[in-house]
């Protein structure tokens, strides 16, 4: 049996260097951006991957052309504007989703919500058209309110599959263990902290007490080690001074899970990874809990194990908010025209 809280079993290194292959169609749609760019560079050099279809509004040929040059396998085609989206689309397995506008200093993943709710609509729309049956990936903040929208939208063209649409919440995971693993002088690679909940703020709940190897800290440190961890985007935001926010990092995390996700689909056992998703395990319609994937996406939600005193309260107060945010990602689509 494999561990609920096993590292995922396919490392970005590993997915970099396998000499495994698959076939797999995988898109990006905002394949320009400051997370697009270098996440379509990432699956390009994986042998996962057999071709890759760049969409976005601007820069797409460029970036294509860029990328075609690299000595791995998978075919690169860019495609730009509204038009070429349903030809994008055709055929992919997976599509990953970075669209959106970025979150600059003093905004909230909230303040993105109008603009981004409309992209992240428009773009699972052209897939609940053109390809129903893809994986999709949703990387466009705010992750709490874009997956109900994607879940109502291919809802509203009767081609729901709650088990193969997930919101990306690996970056959370990444920083927790890079976190962890500062603290305790460990190696970040063998670093395991499950996180659940949701992906802003104070929804965002590392599960330290599951942390595989063993770790305890003093409570004024596990408190201090949880808030970083759920205001990291805003430590990258600041640093940043106005000229973006988590690209690299969010383009890593992307990759790690879009490369689990094909390992599970290439019938990999053992696949586990943490996302928000369609979810019965608490009070609230979505959460992320660790997943052991499979070759149709999810193939049994594993929970959220025990948690300590600690983690329970954060669970708790993390209801409110995460409730709204799903509420106004439903609203949103009910109120399209």
């Amino acid at each position: 049996m494999f561990s609920r809280v096993a590292r995922p079993t396919a490392s970005l290194v590993r997915s970099l260097s396998t000499s495994s292959q698959n076939n797999a169609k995988v898109a990006v749609l905002g394949a320009s951006g400051g997370i697009g760019q270098p996440l379509s560079l990432l699956l390009k050099n994986s042998p996962l991957v057999s071709e890759l279809s760049l969409f976005d509004i601007a820069h797409t040929p460029g970036v294509a052309a860029d990328l075609s040059h690299i000595e791995t396998r998978a075919h690169v085609k860019g495609y730009i504007g509204a038009d070429q989206l349903g030809d994008a689309l055709k055929g992919c397995e997976v599509v990953v989703i970075p669209a959106g506008v970025p979150r600059k200093p003093g905004m909230t993943r909230d303040d993105l919500f109008n603009t981004n709710a409309t992209i992240v609509a428009t773009l699972v729309d052209g897939c609940a058209r053109h390809c129903p049956q893809a994986m999709i990936c949703i990387i466009s903040n705010p992750v709490n309110s874009t997956i109900p929208i994607t879940s109502e939208v291919m809802k509203k063209h009767g081609v729901y599959n709650p088990n193969k649409i997930f919101g990306v919440t690996t970056l959370d995971i990444v920083r927790a263990n890079t976190f962890v693993a500062e603290l305790k002088g460990l190696d970040p690679a063998r670093v395991n902290v499950p996180v659940v909940g949701g992906h802003a703020g104070i929804t965002i709940i590392p599960l330290i007490s599951q942390c595989t190897p063993k770790v305890e800290f003093p409570a004024d440190q596990l408190s201090a080690l949880t808030g970083r961890i759920q205001e990291a985007g805003t430590e990258v935001v600041k640093a940043k001074a106005g000229a973006g926010s988590a690209t690299l990092s969010m383009a890593y995390a992307g990759a790690r899970f879009t490369f689990s996700l094909l390992d599970a689909m290439n019938g990999k056992e053992g696949v586990v990874e943490c996302s928000f998703v369609r979810s019965e395990e608490t009070e609230c319609k979505y959460f992320s809990t660790p997943l052991l994937l499979g070759k149709n996406g999810i193939e049994k939600n594993l929970g959220l194990g025990k948690l300590s005193a600690f983690e329970e309260k954060l669970v708790a107060d993390a209801m409110t908010e995460l409730k709204g945010s799903i509420k106004k990602g439903e609203d949103f689509v009910a109120n399209m025209k």
